[in-house]
């Protein structure tokens, strides 16, 4: 009888944040199998090098503000390929169904009559979190998180400004390195203290990986340093920032 493994033509999974031990056994196993991995730039090197030797790499080249093949080439890529025969991997940095654009891969799928299965990967979001020795949610403090994108199809996002203002907001902004001054000022404009603490992570969980604790009063000035990609945490403070804070206040 054969399984779901078998049945499937591609698979669209998650690489995670960089490091490969963060990578899940799952996806390890697909990328040990497939005929043809399509991967995003953001994958790591040392993810990538986990493949299969018969595997042949392909960039599909997705980085923000620079050169980047179009989402309908990839889609129609990817269709292509299986319908070739290729057992294919789309392989994307953190997690597919965020921010991913993985729904209009699936789509184009469905359009084809193509199976398909999709594997979960580690977000950035939750990386960060775990490098400043933080919880993305904590009782008392936040009863929600939002998962924010700093830019959309029509320029700099908006957003719930009053509801991410409010003492104890917890979100991540993905690709908002562009968008820092405009969130800083929006938030601002609602109500946010300047005080209110921030981080931006760059390369989370990689060997390169550098934390730029902040305030939203300096959050544009540090967010401009980080040179890689990076997720902004609104409201939270590295561990360590934030016992010192609290014993200045006591």
């Amino acid at each position: 009888m054969e399984t779901l493994e078998t049945q499937t033509q591609v698979t669209l999974a998650g690489a995670g944040p960089g490091d490969p031990d963060l990578l899940t056994v799952a996806v390890l196993r697909e990328m040990m199998c497939a005929d043809v991995i399509l991967h995003d730039t953001l994958v790591s090197a040392e993810v990538l090098a986990l493949a299969g030797p018969q595997a042949q790499l392909i960039e599909t080249g997705k980085t923000g503000f620079g050169p980047s093949m179009k989402q309908g080439d990839i889609s129609s890529l990817i269709v292509r390929l299986a319908q070739e025969g290729q057992r294919v991997l789309r392989l994307k940095s953190g997690d597919p169904g965020v921010f991913g654009r993985l729904g209009e891969e699936l789509d184009a799928l469905d359009a084809a009559g193509i199976a398909y299965r999709v594997l979960p990967g580690i977000t950035a979001a939750s990386a960060a979190a775990a490098s400043l020795g933080q919880s993305l949610t904590e009782r008392g403090r936040n009863r929600e998180l939002r998962l924010l994108t700093g830019h959309d199809a029509d320029g700099l996002a908006e957003q719930d400004w009053s509801a991410l203002a409010r003492p104890g907001a917890v979100a991540a902004i993905y690709m908002g390195k562009r968008a820092a001054r405009y969130v800083q000022g929006r938030l601002m404009m609602h109500g946010a203290s300047p005080a209110t603490p921030a981080c931006v992570v760059e390369n989370a969980s990689r060997a390169d990986q550098v934390i730029r604790p902040a305030t939203l009063a300096t959050l544009p000035t540090v967010t401009a340093e980080a040179k890689g990609p990076a997720v902004i945490l609104l409201g939270l403070a590295p561990r360590d920032a934030r016992t010192a804070l609290k014993e200045a206040v006591l």
